[in-house]
């Protein structure tokens, strides 16, 4: 197998039960007790900014990524970020982020806030948030609340509970209107 035989594709619903199939695989029963699923519990992903890997059909990996607010921020919430096993350590998770921090600028999102591992995400561009800033609906590590400014002080804007932008008291819309980025837009 090689990186030639894998194909990067916007996310359709038919990708939906390979999709779960690979978080189960992945993160077993206890992803729905984390405070990044809690979140998305409160409203659906942005498909149009979520993307999958396949090989000969079959998805192999996919990133989504969810309206978010917190205070007068708004932004997106990465994840999950999966990889199939046979898959990992190629390079399809970092060609997955790419695609998905560019289809987010490109729809106008200021921040990508995730909750991960710094040796892999920071030199994809994410840091540590400032502890205190932001709190999640479940306890998390500090030290794995990662954002990446995409806009500049935008991350500064988002302040206390991160909620399902659906959720948020003043649920406006962030993104460009009109503006729903394609892989041909970002590859």
């Amino acid at each position: 197998m090689t990186l030639a035989d894998i194909r990067y594709l916007p996310e359709s619903p038919a990708h939906d039960a390979a999709i779960e199939a690979l978080n189960a695989e992945a993160f077993g029963p206890g992803r729905f007790t984390r405070a990044a699923y809690r979140i998305r519990e409160g409203g659906p992903h942005e498909r149009a900014l979520s993307f999958v890997a396949t090989r000969h059909g079959a998805v192999v990996a996919s990133i989504r990524l969810t309206r978010i607010a917190a205070g007068d921020g708004r932004g997106l919430l990465l994840g999950p970020l999966t990889v199939g096993p046979a898959f990992k350590n190629i390079g399809i998770g970092r060609k997955l982020m790419a695609i998905a921090m560019e289809a987010a600028a490109r729809a106008g999102a200021g921040v990508v806030v995730l909750v991960g591992d710094a040796p892999y995400y920071g030199p994809l561009g994410f840091s540590k948030i400032p502890e205190g800033q932001l709190a999640m609906p479940r306890p998390v590590d500090p030290e794995r609340l990662l954002a990446a400014e995409i806009v500049p002080g935008a991350l500064s804007r988002m302040q206390g509970m991160v909620t399902h932008a659906d959720a948020a008291r003043d649920n406006r819309d962030f993104l460009r209107p009109g503006v729903r980025p394609t892989l041909a837009d970002v590859a």
